[in-house]
Order: C-alpha cells, then structure tokens, then sequence
C-alpha cells in the first residue's frame, strides 16, 4: 500500500445480520490501513452490503449500482464490492456477467473473498503478506470500526448463519445457506469483547435463532448461552431474534424469565392468521399452536412484549382468509407488527408453484387495515405508561432529543443537554403515542459521561 491514505465506504442495507457483517469488514478494512469515508464517491473502496428480501429492497441496490457504475467510469482506480443476500451463496458467477465494473462479489457473512482481492492487487503493509497475518484478520471481528468506539451502545452478534426451514415465501435459504450455528467459544470472546469496549445491550441474531445448537455436537441451546451471555460483565441488557413458535421451548422462556439481563421482548412470527395459509406457507405450525404458545410466554412473563411479522397478499388468501389474520392481530394485540406486502422472489416454492393472484392495490388495501388497527392498538396501550417511571437505555441523540427503549423495547425520547448516552437511567413518561413514548429524567443530579 502506498503512503497515502485509503478510504472505505460500506452501504448497508437489510437487517441486524447485514449491520453485523458490516461492523466486521470495518474492523477488518481498518486493520488493514483503512479509514472510513462518509461519501462514497470520495472512497477508493466501496462495499454494498444488500438485502433481497422484498422487491422493493432490490430495486434500491440496481439504482444504487448505477450510481457506482459512473462512479467507477469517473475514477477507474476505485473498487467495488458487492455482498449480501443479493450475491447469496451461488449468484457471483452470474452477477459478474451483469455488473462487470464490480471487483468482487462476498456472500453474506464471508467477507474473504474481499481480503483476498485486496492482498493480490498489493493494497495493504509487507508486514501482512503472510498468510497467517491474512488468516487472523480474516477471522477477526472482535474491534469496533473507529466510528463506532466510544458510541456504539447496541451490538448485533449473529449466532446462527443460514436457515435450513424453507418457508415457500423466503428467499433467505437460497441466498444465505443452510442453518450454521457458531461456536459458543467463539460467540462469548465476540460479547466479552463488545462488552470491554463500552457496548452495553447484545442482541444474539439467526433467521431461527430459536435452533442454536441444533447442529453442532452436544445438548448446549440458546438457553444455556444465554445465561453465559447473562454473566459477562459491563452488560446491562440481552436479546435475541428471530424466533420460531416451534423452537421456542418452556426451557428458553423460562431462562429469559429467570436471568436479570434477559429483556422481557420476544420477536415470534405468525406471519399469518389462517390455517390454510400457514400451511401453504409451510410455517409448520396452526393458529392454535400459536395462541397455546401465546398464552405459555405470557403465563411465564406476563409483562413481556411480543412482535410478531406479518404477511398480506400471500398467493391464494381470500380476503376472509385475511380477516382471518385481522382478527387474531385484534384479538392477541401484538407490542408490534412487521407489516410486508407478499413480494414473489426468486426460486421460493411460491415463485414456482403458486400464482401471484392477489392484486398490488388488495395487498395495499389488507396492509393499510391492519396498520391502522395496529396503530389503534398501541395508542391505547401506550395510555398505560403515561406518568410511570421506565428504566431506559440511551442509546443515540437524534437532533435535539435522546432516544432510548425500555427492556420490553418501547422507543423514549428525552430532551436533555448533558451526554446521556449508554446510561441506563429512570425516567417519568410525560406523554404517549402510538409508536413512542416522551419522559424525563427522575433523578436530575444523575451521574452522566463527562
């Protein structure tokens, strides 16, 4: 590498896995003499990190490989990296026929492909020209990328890779490879580590992060690693998702019940409110499987918030299928609804067998529904917290106001001059909405961060 100063910037889009995997190339770009850039066009080397799981989330990676493309033309010594979900497991071969200005194509979760271009163009110090050198960056993703040091109060920790359910409507499978859980050593050095570094909530990340351990050799499950994750020190706050309501065990929930970090918020998808349409899903589960699992977390945690995803306009749903689907979202009403419209992707069952008969504006008509009920919903839930004390995670000031959550991750805002961030503080709430809570302080002499 020549004396003069390399910039990276890294484009991220999708959910907790991407942001994951974005932290570790960061680490390991600056690891090797890197440094970030917030433009893009001003970076000798520019990683897209893509999701492909709803049409809409492709359509933003085409137009933002356009904008490189002239980038590239405008400056040829520029590299361009492109992973995630969008190249997934078996797609380089042809993307690079597609986009020949991209450099190198990563799966999700592998960044070696990247190291490796960058070690053979010369891009980096002698003193890393040996192949173990290059084996340990590779492998490490233990240091926070030089923007996140200091500030980072959130940790994403994937702990399972892949998925091996095959839901007919997901392209996760497809494009991220089969159900892989990490090494438990492996997953506490990485919290231990975040954890020395000032990283205060861990969140533990699998498309079924329910099945950790499943495939490696013993009886260790999500339960047993987190009560290790409960015992690390500087920790204030765990989670975990996504779950699966045929995964989530009397073990796990009694765990989450028992360990004082364990946050009483579970992300358990229904995706749907009908039997046929579960089935056609492929989910493996009915509604009253459902409703009994509903009814053994709230037995266990009364006090627990519960998330759940759902999916309008799957191939074949009846509008009184859909009602079907209104009706429990009414009748369970959930802390929080991942409301999508039903997107055919490639190579799922659904693709491929099933017609996508259901029209874009009845798909928008049953989205808008149900975003409505839920709003109505969480206004009168949120009601409930209006002048009652929360213990708060600060975790970012947007303009002028702190934003924090509650343990069952309800979003706060506070206005206060002094630095807040990463405390974990009680605060009164003063007023609610459908979608966030307004508080202050209880104990204004708190001790903040210089």
């Amino acid at each position: 590498m020549s004396d003069e100063q390399k910039h990276y910037h890294i484009w991220t889009m999708g959910c907790q896995m991407n942001e994951a995997d974005s932290r570790r190339l960061g680490s390991q770009l600056e690891r090797l003499g890197y440094a970030p850039e917030a433009l893009p066009e001003k970076a000798d080397l520019v990683v897209m990190n893509t999701c492909v799981v709803r049409q809409q989330a492709e359509n933003k990676i085409y137009g933002r490989l356009g904008s490189l493309k002239t980038a590239k033309e405008k400056n040829p010594e520029m590299t361009i990296g492109l992973m995630g979900c969008f190249v997934g497991v078996r797609e380089a071969t042809r993307l690079k026929k597609e986009f020949p200005f991209v450099d190198v194509f990563m799966p999700p979760s592998d960044t070696s492909a990247l190291i490796e271009y960058l070690y053979e163009n010369e891009l980096y110090t002698e003193e890393l020209e040996n192949r173990q050198m290059r084996d340990l960056i590779q492998d490490s993703d233990l240091l926070l990328p030089i923007e996140q040091r200091g500030n980072a109060v959130l940790g994403y920790v994937p702990i399972v890779l892949g998925c091996s359910h095959a839901c007919t409507f997901c392209i996760i499978p497809y494009r991220r490879g089969r159900e892989r859980s990490r090494q438990r050593t492996d997953i506490l050095t990485e919290v231990r580590s975040l954890a020395d570094q000032g990283v205060k909530e861990v969140m533990l990340i699998g498309q079924i992060v329910d099945r950790y351990g499943q495939d490696l050799d013993g009886d260790y499950d999500l339960a047993d690693l987190l009560r290790d994750v409960n015992g690390i020190d500087g920790l204030e706050r765990v989670r975990f998702l996504t779950s699966h309501p045929n995964w989530m065990t009397d073990k796990l929930l009694d765990t989450v019940a028992e360990l004082d970090k364990l946050c009483p918020h579970l992300e358990v998808p229904i995706q749907a409110g009908n039997d046929e349409v579960l089935k056609n899903m492929r989910r493996g589960y009915t509604v009253d499987d459902y409703l009994k699992l509903h009814d053994r977390i709230k037995y266990r945690l009364p006090d627990a918030a519960i998330n759940t995803d759902i999916i309008v306009g799957f191939p074949g749903e009846t509008d009184e299928q859909f009602m079907d689907t209104y009706n429990l979202v009414k009748e369970l009403k959930f802390d929080k609804v991942h409301l999508a419209k039903y997107s055919e992707r490639p190579r799922t069952v659904a693709q491929r067998r099933m017609e996508d008969n259901v029209s874009d504006a009845e798909k928008e008509r049953r989205r808008l529904m149900i975003d409505e009920l839920f709003k109505e919903i969480l206004t009168e839930t949120n009601k409930k917290y209006q002048d009652q004390t929360l213990e708060i995670l600060i975790e970012a000031k947007k303009k002028d106001r702190w934003q924090g959550r509650t343990g069952d991750n309800r979003l706060v805002f506070i206005e206060d001059e002094r630095d807040l961030l990463g405390q974990l503080l009680d605060v009164k709430i003063t007023a609610t909405r459908p979608f966030s809570l307004q508080g202050e302080l209880v104990d204004k002499t708190v001790l903040v961060n210089s």
